[in-house]
């Protein structure tokens, strides 16, 4: 009991300053009506009780009594009361992943069957059910780079898309990784639980100018054949590269590379937040403003 009383605290307290313009109306109405201090200068203090008519009628409470009772729960209710804490909706959410898909003719390469680009989509489809919820983002670049679609939890729509790439849709041939890159970051501009950016491409051209500063990990899937060097992916500054396995072995390591560092970090503290008792006040407001509907109520 002593625990929930030293707990008990209002998340938007300002909302209680209300009360004040409201019983200083209040006060003001009461004097203004108050019918001994109208006769009070005028009549015998003796006879004065005996001649008002309807002065214990009165006693049952005004219609501007019940409004401050009213605005008094509302303030309180608006105010956010609480004593308890529960579960953050974001505690446990997977953090959401840019997608960034090489869409060239290097990419029909048929070394992984059936070919690079069909080899990506279906490790695609393996980490998406793996993180089943988490939203995911569709970038597909060559020489230009396009959002193919937002950040969505449906992955079955992130996968339909990505089997209508091909380089024959891409409006210009290229490598452009670094403008890819940026535009997933700031795809994830907006995510509540951090996120990070995947990128599936089997090799990377030399980039021109410096590389942007990344605000979001970024994780690479090398589509290559089991032997071959990975290494053209080493100047990405922070980036992980995991190499394409025959098993799921490389959807593991990205799995938890995607599942960890930053979008980690970025929930922390955020486990717990305080549960609002206010809205346990509205049925009482309800019954309140039922008053409002009485026959010659607001003219009392």
């Amino acid at each position: 009991m002593m625990d929930t009383l030293s707990a008990f605290h209002f998340e938007r307290p300002l909302w209680l300053l209300v009360l004040l313009p409201a019983i200083a109306l209040w006060m003001l109405d009461r004097k203004g009506s108050d019918a001994m201090l109208k006769w009070r200068r005028v009549i015998d203090a003796a006879l004065l009780p005996h001649l008002l008519v309807g002065g214990d009628g009165r006693s049952r409470g005004r219609p501007a009594d019940w409004l401050l009772v009213a605005l008094f729960v509302a303030s309180v209710a608006v105010a956010g009361p609480a004593w308890q804490r529960k579960p953050s909706p974001f505690a446990d959410a997977k953090p959401a992943v840019a997608v960034v898909l090489k869409v060239t003719p290097s990419m029909l390469t048929e070394d992984l069957a059936p070919t690079r680009l069909d080899r990506a989509r279906q490790k695609l489809s393996d980490i998406l059910a793996g993180r089943e919820g988490a939203a995911a983002a569709l970038i597909a670049y060559a020489g230009s780079s396009h959002i193919v679609l937002p950040a969505t939890p449906d992955s079955a729509v992130v996968l339909d898309l990505a089997k209508a790439l091909s380089p024959q849709v891409m409006p210009k041939e290229g490598d452009d990784l670094r403008a890819a890159l940026t535009l997933a970051d700031r795809a994830l501009a907006s995510s509540a639980n951090g996120g990070s950016i995947l990128l599936l491409a089997d090799t990377m051209e030399p980039q021109a100018g410096e590389w942007p500063k990344l605000r979001k990990p970024v994780t690479v899937l090398a589509l290559l054949p089991p032997g071959m060097a990975t290494d053209s992916f080493a100047p990405i500054p922070h980036a992980a590269t995991i190499a394409t396995t025959p098993d799921e072995t490389d959807v593991a390591a990205v799995l938890r590379r995607l599942d960890s560092g930053d979008a980690a970090a970025s929930v922390a503290g955020e486990s717990e937040h305080w549960r609002e008792a206010g809205y346990w006040l509205t049925p009482l407001l309800a019954l309140l403003a039922l008053l409002w509907f009485r026959r010659g109520w607001v003219l009392a």
